[in-house]
């Protein structure tokens, strides 16, 4: 339980002390309840994409009732549109609709039925957060705009006669005042269009110019985030109200992409652990095996989408599904269970030479676990004695697992050396932040089987550490930061890591926990400012401030840092890069290149690529 902050108990509580905010007040003072979390626009899951979503959510809704088959997005700088051609907001309604908290068409009746936006906030809270806000309803040659900036009204126009066709319109420009600095990435933003278009067949998104489409709904998903060719033709089923698409790859871990009409549940959710129980059941049927399910779904990439009557989300963010029901009556799990077991079971009958690719792999699996089984349990109970005193892990008190409104800050710096991992944790918040010390550099795993991951103590401490042997259900920490020297030898150590997860957990990174620290590189500062720059850019913007007496430090290693100095990194204003997989990785062929044996290709392309780069501080230094 974390310790309660009692900085001032003496102060005084009395009835003034209460305060009851308005809707617009609450969301602008605790927009994460609402949107998660803010960010800056690095991170797929930043408050902006979030917001971007919720509008585009309900044009996508309008496409579900089968009004309009077009979405149109444009970002340009800040400012962001969507239009859609569906039948618009009814005019009278339209600035409700949008300012007035849990206002909206969603909540009964057959207006909307099978739709994501049915808590009447979404919208709402995109115009609260907005700097600049917009929306104008066309309905049968009439029109109606209305503006506001930061959830108050500015100015609302009607209009008759207009040319336009029936949809809606909405522009909005997030609010920097609650955001900060922000950037959209236009690749997650991409991400999202193709989400939207392979869940929902006959809807044309048009990004910035550029028209996306699906012909072929989760196939084409999983035929586009393949980074190799899989073992057979993914399996691609589907009725009513469900869409399902099964493959296996050559790697170890599950691969899921789930939907809940039309949103992506990264973190899954009832439809998802329906569909992981039934596929394990149906396929052990099929061949009157009793094949542990772990054997069956090691290397499975799959995906399903369901339609459900009103879904539960577990949050607003809607990124797990909590619903227990598909529709009054029916459960998920009988729902996702019986579709499998009569559709599944009947492709496999008629596809002979996938039933057989396909056992072939549950036999390939089952028997690298059973060669493992003993060197696995003595790892295990390795793991246990040492849970209790485990010196390589300084845990945090809160964990990814708990119901904490901290869960999802949580985290666990890998690192390097008593003197980095010194630094990080003199210096780090031990309510959310972990630290597990590595004992110089760890091995290359690349071509290795899971066995070395039980017969390596580090690598063995670190699984029990993060709590993913099994899988990704129990995972400790939201986040996984790799933290070494900005050098070779650090660089070094994150290729050897980022190798361990691919190979042998590569949920890690699919599901987007794993991330590599920024640490800065240079240190400017003179009697009155410090700056830390992370880039010789920043550097040299750093010196101007500072002026030409300025004091230059180059950092070299974490220990260097003083713990002191660390918490800014490592605060609010920590500087990460995720670990990202996309289809145009080639995974392996650059694994074979940088982590295997082809040592002498390595050293020419080493040689041919060779950049002397001179110290530019021992260089300011001597100019100074």
């Amino acid at each position: 339980m974390a310790e309660l902050n009692l900085t001032n108990p003496t102060a005084e509580y009395g009835k003034d002390a209460i305060v009851t905010l308005s809707p617009r007040e609450h969301i602008r003072l605790r927009p994460g309840m609402y949107i998660g979390k803010l960010g800056d626009g690095t991170q797929a899951d930043d408050g902006i994409y979030v917001l971007l979503k919720e509008v585009v959510d309900n044009s996508i809704d309008e496409f579900i009732m089968g009004a309009g088959k077009r979405i149109e997005i444009k970002i340009e700088g800040d400012k962001v549109s969507v239009r859609d051609y569906g039948r618009g907001i009814p005019l009278e309604a339209l600035s409700d609709a949008v300012s007035k908290m849990n206002t909206g068409g969603k909540y009964g009746g057959d207006a909307f039925k099978k739709t994501v936006g049915l808590n009447g906030v979404g919208v709402k809270a995109v115009n609260m957060l907005s700097s600049h806000f917009l929306a104008r309803s066309v309905r049968q040659g009439e029109a109606r705009t209305v503006t506001f900036s930061q959830g108050l009204e500015l100015t609302d126009r009607s209009e008759s006669g207009v040319a336009e066709q029936n949809g809606t319109y909405v522009e909005f420009v997030v609010d920097r005042e609650v955001f900060g600095d922000y950037a959209y990435n236009m690749e997650y933003v991409e991400q999202m269009v193709k989400n939207y278009t392979y869940l929902n067949l006959g809807l044309t998104v048009v990004l910035n110019g550029q028209s996306y489409t699906s012909k072929n709904g989760l196939l084409d998903l999983v035929n586009d985030n393949l980074s190799s060719e899989p073992l057979y033709a993914p399996m691609h089923i589907s009725g009513e109200d469900i869409e399902i698409v099964i493959t296996h790859g050559n790697g170890y871990g599950e691969a899921y992409y789930s939907f809940v009409n039309g949103q992506y549940t990264p973190q899954g959710g009832t439809h998802q652990a329906a569909f992981r129980e039934a596929i394990a059941k149906t396929i052990k049927e099929f061949y009157r095996k009793d094949y542990e399910p772990a054997d069956i779904r090691t290397s499975i990439i799959a995906a399903i989408s369901v339609r459900v009557d009103d879904p539960i989300f577990e949050s607003q963010t809607k990124t797990k599904l909590g619903s227990k029901d598909k529709e009054e009556g029916l459960t998920m799990r009988q729902f996702v269970g019986d579709f499998l077991s009569t559709n599944l079971d009947n492709y496999l009958h008629k596809h002979p030479e996938t039933a057989q690719m396909l056992q072939k792999k549950i036999v390939e699996n089952e028997k690298e676990r059973k060669a493992i089984s003993g060197v696995q349990k003595k790892a295990r109970e390795a793991a246990k004695k040492v849970s209790l005193n485990n010196k390589k892990l300084r845990d945090c008190k809160i964990h990814y697992t708990d119901k904490s409104d901290l869960a999802d800050k949580t985290m666990i710096f890998i690192t390097e050396g008593n003197s980095a991992s010194g630094s990080i944790t003199s210096s780090r918040d031990p309510r959310t932040q972990a630290v597990f010390s590595l004992r110089g550099k760890p091995l290359n795993c690349h071509g290795l089987t899971k066995r070395v991951v039980y017969e390596n103590e580090e690598f063995n401490l670190l699984q029990a550490a993060l709590n993913i042997e099994e899988d990704m259900d129990n995972l400790r920490y939201n986040k996984v930061i790799i933290a070494t020297d900005a050098d070779v030898d650090g660089m070094h150590i994150r290729l050897l890591l980022t190798s361990f997860f691919l190979q042998f957990f590569p949920d890690v990174i699919r599901l987007g926990h794993l991330f590599i620290l920024q640490t800065p590189l240079f240190r400017v500062r003179n009697k009155k400012e410090t700056h830390y720059c992370y880039t010789d850019e920043e550097r040299q913007v750093a010196v101007k401030k500072c002026g030409a007496q300025a004091e230059i430090t180059r950092f070299k290693g974490l220990g260097e840092i003083s713990a002191q100095e660390f918490k800014e990194f490592i605060g609010e204003g920590m500087r990460l890069d995720k670990v990202r997989l996309t289809k145009d990785d080639p995974i392996q062929d650059m694994l074979d290149f940088y982590m295997g044996k082809n040592t002498p290709d390595r050293k020419d392309f080493i040689v041919g690529n060779l950049r002397v780069e001179e110290d530019i501080v021992e260089n300011l230094k001597m100019f100074n």
